[in-house]
Parts: structure tokens; C-alpha cells; sequence
């Protein structure tokens, strides 16, 4: 077993125009000041990182590595989830993700696909240069707007669909194992890697990649009503990324788990900020160090009510009080014995 590593925090939601939230450096101080011991780095956020240049410049990458070890932290992930949604994007979507492109590639899909790989190739390099061995991503998505099968999908659409996302995916995996890198697909609702179900047809696209892995936020299958437990039981060997987020799920008679168009404070399934929730951390801590987890534990604060000042302050202690410290002897080796063939064969009763 291994003991979890933390605690950590996504720094895309907190960043700002303002100090500290303004700066790579004083914004590290300010989560080093709360407890936090690592940062993941939204890559798409030049006041975070230059992604090419970390990629293109060893010097570069162990400067901004420096500086955050300086101030007593360490870099968790590169964090490539916009980039890796553009890999994938359905028509009806375009105009929605191009807010994610740069201004060379909007309004046009073959440019931004372009830009995306692109993108995550320097991500998978620049994470090799840091010393990294995950990258949490998004998949990107081709068949979320089918995903309740009004009218009837055509036969073969799914698989069509799967087929082209796998062939999408294959080369920036290849790269990603070049670099000795792990892709950490965050599971999640309008991605088409959004259950077990889906990330496991994904799999049979890419040759059961051995690249393909997992980022695990039980958040999104409390929404989902997906046993989030048994999940870790299914897939551990493919978690390689942990965001510590939390969620609840209040049904009525008037909504379900498609929330009837609400904004998030009105919805029956909405994220709260850790411990805030319905999430059973306690169990999910446990299975993961029972499997040998021993990556970082990453606060990502979404919440609807609790502002990211408090979410932030909170979510330190929070994830401290649950890392298991792994043990590395048994409760009762106090009363073993030394192995003996003889002995054992006698106490079975044979010669």
C-alpha cells in the first residue's frame, strides 16, 4: 500500500484579476499559506504557464519548477481538460467551444481539432520535462447529443462514433507513452467518456491503451446515481489523478437527474464544496490507499453556495484529515511466528 499524496488544489477556479489570484507565484504563497502542499496547473492560462515553452525548453520547465518548489509546493498535474475537450466537438457545439480555441482556429473545426492535438502533445512533453506521470484531460465529445436515444439512434451510430474518437486519440496516446505519460480521462457528463460503460468502449478503440487512464471525481456519479465505490473496485488500476469534490443528489416531484434546465442552486443534482456534500470520502480514502493509490489528492472547488475563499481554506484540512497514513505491518504480527515448512506441515496434520 501507499499513502496518498496531499493535500493538492486545481488552481483554474481560483485564478483572477486581482491579487493574489492574478499571478502563478502569489497565488502559490496563498495556497501554500492555506496548507496545501501541491498545485495542479490549468494549462490553458499564460499566467500560469507557457505550455509550448514547457514543452520546448527543459530550462523553462525546471524554472517553473523551481519557483513552486521554492515556495514549498509541487506541481501535481498539468491539468489539459479545455484542449482535450476540443479534440472531439460535435457541429452543434461549435460556436459554444470555440470560446476555448484561440482566435486563429475559431470558426473553424479542422484548425481548432488541429490546435487541440497540438496542444496536448506539448502537454505531454512539457509533463515528461516537469517529472510528471499523469495529465488530466477531457475526451471531448461526438455523440453527447444522442445520449438519451430520442428519436432512435440509427444502428451503429454509437460505434461509429467510438471508432472515430478512438482514432482521434490514438496517436496523442502513443505520444503520451513516448514521454512516459499517463492521459487521466476525467469521467464526466458531456463528454463521451462519461460512465464505465462509455470509457470502456473507448478502451476497444485504442487497443485497451495502456495510456488510457483515469482521473476519479466521485462528484459526477453522485449525479449520475453510479455507485461510485464499486467503481474504484472496477477501475483502480487505471486511476492515476483523484479530484477530492463533492456533490448531492435531492430529488423531487418536479426533477430528477436531468434538473429540469435549473441554473446549479436549483437543481436536484448540484456540486458542493468538499465535505459539504453526500460524498462518502471516508470509504473512498480507504479503497484507494487498499489498492495502492498513491498519487495526489486534489481539492477542485465548484460549488453553488460556499464561495471559493472558504472552499479553498476548508478543503486543506479537509483532505489532511482523511489521507491514511499506510500502514506497513499487520495488527497482529505481534503474535506471528517465523516460517517453518515443518512446523506448518504439522499444524495441517501432514507428513
Amino acid at each position: 500500500m501507499k499513502t496518498i499524496k496531499g493535500p493538492g488544489i486545481f488552481l483554474a477556479q481560483f485564478l483572477g484579476d486581482k491579487p493574489p489570484f492574478n499571478d502563478m507565484k502569489s497565488i502559490c504563497q496563498w495556497a501554500k499559506d492555506l496548507g496545501y502542499r501541491g498545485v495542479q496547473i490549468p494549462t490553458w492560462d499564460p499566467r500560469c504557464i507557457d505550455l509550448q515553452k514547457a514543452a520546448e525548453s527543459k530550462t523553462y520547465a525546471d524554472e517553473l519548477k523551481g519557483m513552486i518548489n521554492e515556495i514549498g509546493l509541487e506541481i501535481t498535474e498539468l491539468s489539459t481538460h479545455l484542449q482535450g475537450q476540443l479534440v472531439a466537438v460535435h457541429p452543434a457545439y461549435d460556436d459554444l467551444f470555440d470560446a476555448f480555441a484561440p482566435d486563429s482556429a475559431k470558426k473553424n473545426p479542422k484548425a481548432r481539432t488541429e490546435w487541440a492535438v497540438q496542444q496536448m502533445r506539448y502537454a505531454a512533453k512539457a509533463s515528461q520535462n516537469l517529472g510528471l506521470t499523469a495529465c488530466p484531460s477531457f475526451s471531448g465529445a461526438l455523440l453527447w447529443h444522442t445520449f438519451h436515444p430520442w428519436p432512435q439512434r440509427p444502428a451503429g451510430l454509437v460505434e461509429e462514433g467510438f471508432k472515430e474518437l478512438g482514432k482521434r486519440w490514438t496517436p496523442i496516446l502513443n505520444y503520451f507513452d513516448e514521454c512516459g505519460v499517463d492521459v487521466a480521462y476525467e469521467i464526466h457528463p458531456g463528454e463521451d467518456l462519461f460512465d464505465g460503460e462509455t470509457y470502456e468502449m473507448f478502451l476497444a478503440e485504442v487497443n485497451n491503451h495502456p495510456r488510457a487512464c483515469l482521473l476519479y471525481d466521485p462528484s459526477h456519479f453522485v449525479l449520475q446515481q453510479l455507485d461510485y465505490l464499486a467503481y474504484i473496485d472496477i477501475y483502480h488500476e487505471r486511476i492515476k489523478a483523484f479530484h477530492v469534490k463533492d456533490a448531492e443528489f435531492n430529488k423531487t416531484g418536479k426533477q430528477g437527474t436531468f434538473g429540469g434546465y435549473q441554473g446549479w442552486l436549483h437543481r436536484a443534482g448540484r456540486y458542493r464544496s468538499p465535505g459539504d456534500g453526500q460524498v462518502d470520502f471516508k470509504s473512498i480514502f480507504s479503497k484507494l490507499t487498499q489498492y495502492g493509490y498513491g498519487s495526489w489528492a486534489v481539492m477542485e472547488w465548484e460549488c453553488c453556495i460556499k464561495s471559493p475563499e472558504q472552499g479553498a481554506k476548508e478543503g486543506a484540512p479537509f483532505i489532511n484529515s482523511h489521507i491514511i497514513q499506510a500502514t506497513a505491518k499487520a495488527f497482529d504480527d505481534f503474535a506471528g511466528v517465523a516460517a517453518d515448512e515443518a512446523f506448518n506441515k504439522k499444524v495441517l496434520g501432514i507428513s
